[in-house]
């Protein structure tokens, strides 16, 4: 369906893929904003640059495959595991000053890598947007892709200022990368079905993509007798779903409530108890770690 140009359908569908952008392409320039905010400042205009080009580029591109794409089984999955990888990497601590000063062509090249994954992997949901607000007009797509680019432009500039400012925003960047990824996991066609049929697990999903994405920045900030939760918590949510999964697989009854025979009863209290000892083992092999260590520093 063809919109009349600049009738009242027009400028409504034209007034509805501002606010989109407004609100999708903000991810992307936070993004931006923060993979380029220890470079250079020369070197921060050109990321911009070729990360907006990127930006604006893919979704081009996404406009007119966004079909297929969406076809290919495991995209949705894919791209979130891909989101909390780039989510990783942002909240990485800062190198020491002995490695801080990498090659500028290294560097930029890097940046840019990383905006384009992410573009890539983000841009789904501005072109599912765009495309359903446009109602078909190739004018309003192309429109809608125009406008994106001053907002994600401006974006990342004013987010490469808030963060020399306020560095907590790298969070505030890591938790709509962790957002993102839980959305497109949970949506993924292969799993929908069976997370609508175990609803809790969408919480257990959520705290385990968040646990890990942001995993970097709480680390960092947790005592050394704390550390191990980094690597426990994850593990611990990991444990449970994968009951969740064995009971949908082989139509077994993990929860002991409702546990009918001797087997099923076994394991349930696998379930919930069989971790402790895992626990422990990993505990206890830190611990020899950081003794071995210890001794090699003196040594």
């Amino acid at each position: 369906m063809e919109l009349e140009l600049f009738s009242a359908a027009f400028l409504s569908a034209l007034f509805a893929i501002i606010l989109i952008d407004l609100v999708l392409a903000g991810d992307n320039a936070l993004i931006i904003g923060l993979v380029a905010r220890n470079l250079p400042k020369d070197t921060q205009r050109l990321v911009i640059f070729w990360g907006t080009f990127g930006a604006i580029a893919i979704r081009a591109v996404m406009a007119i495959l966004v079909v297929y794409i969406l076809a290919v089984p495991g995209f949705m999955l894919g791209g979130g595991l891909a989101l909390v990888w780039i989510a990783r990497k942002l909240l990485m601590p800062e190198a020491d000053t002995a490695t801080s000063h990498l090659a500028p062509a290294a560097t930029f090249a890097g940046a840019v890598r990383t905006i384009v994954i992410a573009d890539a992997v983000m841009g789904v949901d501005n072109v599912l947007a765009i495309g359903g607000a446009a109602h078909g007009s190739v004018l309003l797509i192309v429109l809608g892709l125009a406008i994106s680019v001053p907002i994600i432009v401006w974006g990342s500039q004013l987010v490469i200022k808030l963060v020399d400012r306020y560095p907590s925003v790298i969070l505030l960047g890591g938790a709509v990368l962790a957002w993102t990824a839980y959305s497109m996991v949970v949506r993924e066609p292969l799993l929908a079905a069976w997370f609508e049929a175990h609803p809790a697990t969408k919480l257990v999903a959520a705290i385990l993509i968040f646990s890990i994405a942001l995993g970097p920045w709480y680390s960092e900030r947790l005592s050394e007798n704390l550390k191990p939760l980094v690597v426990l918590l994850p593990a611990l949510l990991v444990w449970m779903l994968a009951f969740e999964v064995a009971a949908g697989v082989w139509k077994v009854q993990v929860d002991y409530l409702l546990a009918t025979n001797e087997g099923e009863y076994l394991l349930a209290g696998l379930r919930w108890l069989g971790w402790l000892p895992l626990a422990a083992a990993y505990l206890w092999l830190r611990e020899q770690v950081q003794k071995r260590n210890a001794r090699s520093a003196r040594a």
